[in-house]
């Protein structure tokens, strides 16, 4: 990401927490007002707190540090007597930062290192690489999916299964669940979407990645000819290609890669996509899970990838045959 846009972004979040302070700290005036016994124990605790930290840190007195100890846990508990009798939470007197996590500082601390917080990298994602693919998550998600569009006829010449397409995807939406559900699971397999166009398989995609979104979790949405154009301008060094392109490919939580298929496949195409499958599979820093959504059949995809991509997909995926009449239609 270049820095001007990295820069906009850290401004965009530096407001947000100025905003969620001067919003807390007037909720908080209100509520002295209303209650001045909390002011005068909030006043209490500020006035100790500066007065013995300050004669405890030049002289290092153990003595003096257990006496405050002491006073402050008492006056804590003062405290929390006045909030309960006034019927007001603790929480109500912080700010209720966007993210929880690095409270809108973009930042997050683990033990002695500073890294980027999961709800910035996911700005970056989305300005970088997901752009228009992710702009329909509010009206795609699993409350709004929709398994009477499916029929209930039983054709097993037409379909080439024994259930019907409505028994199908409630099967589909169960593997989708779970997906969800238990994601960190290293055994949890990852998503194999196949079938023909207007059968939900985007749908179902963007219902996942919003659930995962809401849990924290960073997704990258690209098409399969993007994504390995891009990664294929990365190795050459083109300059409108992102040097952490790679980075973010590998690393991030959920990759989404849409219309596999479509890329025109030859030999440097199909290293990088077997590069990327491999390694998302074997990343020994965490967790991370790949949904792939194909128009082609599983007859197709044995013959358009060589026998390394196609052993992955079918030995680490659940593999989703998704069939029956085209559903935009119906829900038009």
């Amino acid at each position: 990401m270049n820095t001007t846009a990295l820069k906009s972004l850290l401004m965009e979040y530096d407001k947000k927490r100025r905003h969620a302070q001067e919003v807390a700290e007037k909720e908080k005036e209100k509520l002295y007002q209303e209650f001045p016994q909390l002011a005068n124990i909030d006043k209490k605790i500020n006035t100790l707190a500066l007065s013995s930290l300050k004669e405890i840190t030049l002289n290092n007195d153990q003595e003096l540090l257990a006496k405050f100890q002491d006073q402050m846990l008492l006056l804590k508990k003062e405290k929390e007597n006045i909030l309960a009798s006034i019927g007001v939470k603790a929480s109500s007197l912080l700010p209720h930062y966007e993210c929880t996590h690095c409270q809108d500082t973009g930042y997050v601390s683990q033990g002695t290192k500073t890294q980027i917080c999961n709800c910035l990298k996911q700005k970056i994602y989305d300005i970088e690489y997901n752009k228009s693919n992710m702009n329909s998550l509010e009206k795609q998600n699993f409350e709004n999916f929709n398994i009477q569009l499916y029929s209930t006829d039983i054709n097993p010449e037409k379909y080439q299964s024994d259930i019907s397409p409505r028994e199908n995807i409630e099967l589909i939406l169960k593997i989708c669940q779970n997906f969800v559900k238990n994601f960190d699971k290293i055994e949890e397999k990852n998503l194999l979407f196949t079938g023909k166009t207007g059968l939900g398989k985007t749908f179902l995609s963007s219902c996942i990645a919003k659930e995962l979104l809401k849990q924290g979790k960073t997704v990258l949405y690209q098409t399969a000819s993007v994504m390995l154009d891009t990664i294929i301008d990365y190795r050459f060094g083109k300059a409108t290609s992102s040097k952490d392109i790679y980075e973010h490919l590998l690393n991030v939580d959920l990759l989404v890669i849409d219309d596999l298929g479509t890329e025109g496949t030859n030999q440097m195409k199909l290293v990088e996509l077997f590069n990327i499958l491999n390694s998302r599979l074997l990343n020994s820093k965490k967790v991370t899970k790949t949904m792939i959504s194909t128009n082609l059949s599983l007859q197709a995809l044995f013959e358009t990838y060589d026998e390394r991509i196609v052993s992955r997909l079918v030995g680490n995926y659940d593999i989703c045959y998704f069939f029956g009449e085209d559903i935009r239609f119906m829900n038009s």
